[in-house]
């Protein structure tokens, strides 16, 4: 941010007079004080961090609430987000210290707040938001979040879409290939149950069942669509799968705007991309106002903090294989269509499990092409299967094998519970 004076004329003003409000909108986020900003782990961390931490924040509460030189602020992050980065990587995911986690947010913390403060264009500090809150862990009550809502609000309309006009206009070459029900092979379908006749009927003896008329109330039934996931997150930060299934060698995954997404795979049809089984209302809390968790969730035994809330958001032809998931599980479609073919846990020596411990809970058949003389017995396997429509929910049962394609550009929401 230029000093008072460097600045001529009156566009070079006002935008310095618009750089300074956004400076102090983003620094009351933080607390008053340097002493109120804890940086305490929740565990071990080198002893060389947490000098770099106290910097960080000395830095940050430089000379009249300002960083007293953001360049070295940003230097900082750089450093201490290439060293918790080579931690966040030396391993499984599971293995990986939560304090290390939050040394990489605050890195990408003052990486963002350095941006601000320089006066520099707002992407690459949205961009840092979202790669500590994807990465990370929650610092200084979910910091990250409510400072990403703010640069957001302050981004150009055409940076805040960030994906083409007429996005939603994918002219398909030719019809998906719509798998024909038949009536023995169908999922009831039950319009509203009591939380007493869905517990008894379904939920105890494990049965499948597509729900009807419970989200028809959700705001996301009426608001969402592809050019309004433009509007609100086209300039996030997103994982993406790329490739049509996970159990594909070519399989992937890259980070990339949601905008850029919408780009390259939903409005273009060379390649299959899917933003799958990602937590994107945790990283975009707005977008969870528009969705509710489902009342039959309180039958489970956990808490509602318990409840792993998931986005699938693709092109017609994502492809999940056919998998099994150690909780129950409400899969609510809010536009297109999905087929969904479920199979009973007791089916399982008739689905050929991966023998591999990473993949063990997933078949190695290919459900609607299957190799009978290398997997004989699938024919034997009997199954369920529907369409799922826009505002139906399918209940699926813990440990229950489901295979599921995309018929439309879909968008479904899922909520794993005990």
């Amino acid at each position: 941010m230029a000093a008072p004076g460097e600045a001529e004329g009156p566009a070079a003003a006002e935008e310095e007079e618009e750089a300074g409000a956004l400076w102090a909108e983003v620094r009351a986020l933080l607390p008053a004080a340097e002493e109120g900003l804890s940086l305490e782990l929740s565990g071990e961390v080198e002893d060389c961090v947490p000098p770099l931490l106290q910097r960080g924040r000395r830095l940050l509460y430089g000379e009249a609430g300002r960083p007293c030189e953001a360049e070295a602020l940003r230097r900082l992050s750089d450093v201490l987000r290439d060293y918790s980065w080579e931690r966040l990587n030396a391993g499984p995911w599971r293995e990986v210290s939560k304090a290390w986690r939050q040394v990489y947010a605050y890195g990408c913390l003052f990486g963002a707040l350095a941006e601000v403060a320089a006066g520099r264009p707002l992407p690459p500090a949205v961009r840092l938001c979202d790669m500590g809150l994807l990465m990370g862990a929650s610092v200084l009550d979910n910091v990250l979040a409510r400072l990403v809502r703010v640069l957001q609000a302050h981004l150009p309309r055409g940076e805040r879409r960030a994906a083409a006009e007429g996005s939603a206009k994918r002219v398909r070459i030719e019809p998906p290939h719509v798998p024909d029900v038949q009536p023995e092979d169908a999922l009831p379908h039950l319009r509203c149950p009591s939380l007493e006749h869905f517990r008894d009927n379904y939920l105890i003896p494990q049965k499948p069942v597509v729900l009807e008329g419970i989200i028809d109330h959700w705001p996301c039934m009426k608001k969402w669509s592809v050019d309004y996931f433009c509007q609100v997150a086209g300039c996030r930060t997103v994982p993406v799968e790329l490739g049509t299934r996970y159990t594909d060698e070519e399989w992937s995954q890259q980070l990339m705007t949601v905008g850029d997404f919408i780009n390259q795979y939903i409005v273009n049809e060379n390649s299959i991309g899917y933003l799958a089984q990602h937590q994107l209302f945790d990283q975009i809390p707005e977008l969870k106002e528009d969705i509710s968790i489902p009342d039959y969730c309180c039958l489970g035994e956990g808490e509602e903090d318990d409840i792993t809330i998931n986005a699938w958001f693709g092109p017609e032809g994502t492809i999940s294989p056919l998998h099994q998931d150690p909780q129950q599980n409400f899969l609510a479609q809010v536009f297109g269509r999905k087929y969904i073919r479920l199979y009973s846990p007791q089916e399982s020596e008739n689905l050929y499990p991966h023998e591999s411990q990473i993949l063990h809970n997933t078949s190695q058949v290919d459900v609607e092409d299957p190799d009978l003389l290398k997997f004989p017995n699938f024919r034997k396997a009997a199954f369920r299967s529907c369409i799922l429509m826009p505002g139906q929910v399918l209940f699926i049962p813990v440990k229950y094998w489901h295979y599921v394609r995309s018929l439309d550009i879909s968008f479904s929401v899922s909520f794993w519970w005990s």
